[in-house]
């Protein structure tokens, strides 16, 4: 966001001009891993300083720098022997100090790899502290007595928390209010090279096959028993193990004929060396220091093809062998069962590998990255923009407390325009807008900022956004007016688009189901079906499981035939047939295939109800984000207004209408069907009052979700309001009725609309499709792409890119 906020105070710097402090265990050119995809990336944007633990030796206190790239500097301190550990650990502080006042380093972002800097560091004052927590240090043998308590005061010092895996999310949730979870990316094109190198390394090219092979480090973690135990079963396979020795004796290490240590390798080496082997080991020991672990070489190993066989680490079980991507050993039996299954000819290793594609598609070091930042610019714009009152320190999840966001100063104040003087010096505006929604502003915002267009925005309720208009209600809460919206996308550039105008809370939604007197994870997936039916069935239980209840229907026509034919009639009465009746007032048996066709069934316990690549709420709400996209002085916007009202009195060059397209063409073929909601909103004098955000009600009661807001938007308050939604037949427009006649029926509105000049139809309404938000932003997009590439040839705007169209993006919501 290239974006600098004011207040009487204080002005905000630009997120790019502020500089990163690194403070890490692992020395920059030691392994290639965490520290260094992340900061070679942020070092692509503003200059990085990595500072790596001291060394001791006979020399002067004194930095030893190097600057391998423009904008990163590794920085190592070289404190003497000839100094008291007091003395010392004030000439660290001093160092410090130096290399801050050295560089100019004023506003900074301070993160932390290693709690043991907080030692020499906790005197800083950065403007954002993150504590990328990668590994348990307290657990690995050797680690300082201290190391604990200067983890706790980091935990107290740090605005973000990142872990390196599931199992230590699970450990440091409870411990900070803003925790986050990375586990170990990939970048797969990197090591996608295994599968076409046929060219072995020298040092592995006269060794035979079967090869089993590890890289990484050689330490405590590594079970020698084990690697020695495997190798002595099998002698005719070949063990290569890459990688440092580090922190057990070089002599401990186990020795045979067939098994061959290659030393350590650079990173840009490893894909030659996976490509020669026949599967990849993980011989991790199950103690203290592997307890949280989650090993990078673990999707390393799969985007090169090689089947992989690990030791059961809980972050390797869990996805990777719940999902079938990897073979989970204990000991050497199975280890050596394991690694002969995978060596074996009688597998479909097509299917598998299309399995490891998908699974490896939406993890990427670019996207752990991207999301890092925008949470980073979340903290630092909350912590800068507010009086101090509001910073991260008394806040909650976003940062941010309830009264923070209600003093927001609003930037967009729509008035009352006296037509047409206000349109431009020719007195004609180029394009009427009529509907304030996402269409409408999106494509207002596009034609405004990336064609210089005059534009008049024109809806006929009282506020801009749309259904995703959000307001604080009397209590202070922030609620959504016209039920829970919930951003998510797999569109990168929908996700940049709107981006400019908001920063983003990373959201994941949860929905739970009232069945039998539970509350159960929808969509239906392994939690769901054990806690049902009181069973213990594993992952690979439930494909057989839904087979077995499942009944066939050839073709599927109906909504009822897509979820009989997928989970069977019983879970179909109990989640989705009265749900749907309610919804609809038709039965599933009436409605296209279309409504059901997309809710997902689950073989894991993934209860996300998304799994799209993007899913976050705007961090100040809808509201803000359109007053930001709305702000351009070539954009004017007239509320209160039906455009029947004005459209005979402005003067424009072209319309885009994002209302009901039958309205338009006053219903000459009949109304389009649509169903609508009434709401009733509840404030409870209580801090929670749900689980999820989400409860669905698929029997009992005439509503059919109850929604907590204070889920979605993470704001802090005493109170919390809840909304109630009950289908009806009458009211606004909400959802298009996906049945045949209906869609018969809007093609002849659309073969009305194609041949309007001058006039372009967009959004729900006005295609008469149930679109996701980013779907509408997606189509917007498209439009003006067209409209701009039609007219113009190029859009003119410098400082943001020009859209080029924009396909559709696939989503996980159903349609409702």
């Amino acid at each position: 966001m290239k974006r600098t906020q004011k207040n009487d105070n204080y002005q905000v710097t630009k997120l790019d001009e502020v500089d990163l402090v690194c403070f890490s265990h692992l020395r920059w050119n030691f392994v290639y891993q965490r520290p260094q995809h992340l900061m070679n990336r942020v070092a692509k944007e503003r200059r990085v300083f990595f500072v790596e633990e001291p060394i001791i030796d006979s020399g002067p206190v004194r930095w030893e720098i190097k600057h391998p790239s423009d904008r990163l500097w590794i920085a190592t301190p070289h404190l003497t022997d000839k100094l008291s550990k007091e003395d010392s650990h004030a000439a660290h502080i001093e160092l410090i100090d130096e290399l801050l006042a050295s560089n100019n380093i004023s506003q900074f972002i301070a993160w932390y790899y290693t709690p043991m800097a907080m030692g020499y560091s906790y005197h800083l004052k950065p403007a954002v502290t993150v504590y990328d927590c990668m590994d348990e240090l307290s657990a690995f043998n050797g680690a300082h007595p201290r190391m604990l308590e200067y983890e706790n005061e980091l935990l107290d010092k740090a605005d973000l928390v990142f872990t390196g895996g599931l199992s230590l999310y699970e450990s440091k949730k409870e411990r900070h209010r803003n925790v986050h979870a990375f586990p170990s990316s990939i970048e797969k094109e990197h090591f996608g090279k295994a599968r076409n190198t046929t060219q072995d390394p020298v040092d592995q090219l006269h060794i035979p096959h079967p090869r089993i092979g590890f890289f990484g480090v050689i330490d405590e973690r590594s079970d020698l028993d084990l690697i020695s135990g495997v190798a002595a079963a099998r002698p005719e396979w070949h063990l290569m193990l890459i990688g440092p020795v580090v922190k057990i004796d070089p002599n401990s290490l186990p020795q045979a004929p067939n098994i061959h240590y290659l030393g350590q390798k650079t990173y840009d080496e490893l894909p030659t060396y996976l490509a020669g082997w026949d599967v990849a080991m993980l011989p991790f020991a199950l103690n203290r220091s592997t307890q949280f672990i989650s090993p990078t070489k673990t999707p390393e190993y799969l985007a090169g093809g090689t089947p992989v066989v690990s030791t059961p680490i809980r972050d390797v079980v869990h996805p990777y062998g719940d999902e079938g991507l990897v073979h989970i050993a204990a000991d050497v039996e199975s280890f050596v069962t394991a690694c002969e299954r995978a060596l074996s000819s009688d597998w479909d290793r097509n299917a598998w590998l299309k399995k490891v594609d998908a699974f490896l598609s939406n993890n990427s070091w670019d996207y752990t990255y991207t999301r890092m930042m925008q949470l980073i610019e979340s903290e630092l714009y909350a912590g800068s923009s507010f009086d101090n009152k509001y910073s991260s320190k008394n806040a909650g999840p976003t940062g941010i407390t309830a009264s923070a966001l209600q003093s927001i100063p609003l930037e967009l104040d729509p008035v009352q325009i006296d037509l047409p003087s206000n349109s431009g010096p020719s007195g004609v505006f180029d394009y009427l807008i009529v509907g304030a929604g996402f269409a409408g502003s999106v494509l207002a915002e596009r034609l405004a900022s990336g064609s210089g267009k005059r534009v008049l925005l024109i809806d006929r309720r009282n506020h801009i956004g749309g259904n995703a208009y959000d307001h604080y209600n009397e209590d202070g809460l922030l609620i959504h007016k016209y039920g829970p919206h919930i951003f998510h996308t797999n569109s990168r550039e929908v996700f940049e688009y709107l981006g400019m105008f908001t920063e983003w809370r990373q959201y994941e939604h949860h929905v739970l189901a009232s069945v039998d007197g539970q509350l159960l994870p929808i969509p239906i997936n392994l939690d769901t079906i054990n806690r049902l039916y009181g069973l213990n069935l594993t992952s690979q239980d439930l494909p057989k499981f839904y087979e077995s209840v499942a009944e066939p229907r050839d073709p599927v026509r109906t909504s009822e035939d897509v979820v009989i034919s997928k989970v069977g009639r019983e879970l179909y009465e109990k989640f989705f047939r009265n749900y749907t009746r309610k919804q609809w007032d038709l039965d599933p048996s009436q409605l296209d295939a279309q409504v059901t066709a997309r809710v997902p069934v689950r073989f894991n316990r993934d209860n996300r109800y998304f799994t799209d690549t993007y899913q976050s709420m705007p961090l100040y709400g809808y509201t803000r984000m359109f007053e930001r996209m709305l702000e351009h002085p070539n954009i004017k916007v007239m509320l209160n207004t039906d455009y029947r009202e004005v459209v005979n009195y402005v003067r424009f060059r072209e319309m885009i209408f994002t209302g009901p397209v039958d309205e338009y063409f006053n219903f000459i073929y009949g109304k389009l069907p649509y169903r609508s909601l009434n709401f009733k909103f509840e404030t409870l004098n209580k801090e929670w009052y749900q689980p999820e955000a989400v409860v669905n009600f698929p029997n009992e009661h005439l509503y059919t979700r109850v929604t907590e807001f204070k889920h979605l938007t993470g704001q802090e308050h005493p109170k919390t309001t809840i909304v109630y939604e009950y289908p009806c037949a009458e009211g606004d427009p909400y959802y298009p009725i996906p049945r045949p006649e209906n869609a018969e029926l809007y093609k002849q509105y659309q073969k009305l609309a194609a041949s309007t000049p001058g006039v372009h139809f967009a959004g729900r309404l006005g295609t008469y499709k149930y679109y996701n938000m980013d779907q509408v932003v997606a189509q917007a997009l498209t439009l003006y792409s067209k409209i701009a590439g039609v007219r113009e040839g190029q859009a003119t705007r410098t400082n943001t890119p020009h859209y080029l169209p924009v396909s559709l993006p696939r989503s996980a919501e159903p349609v409702k």
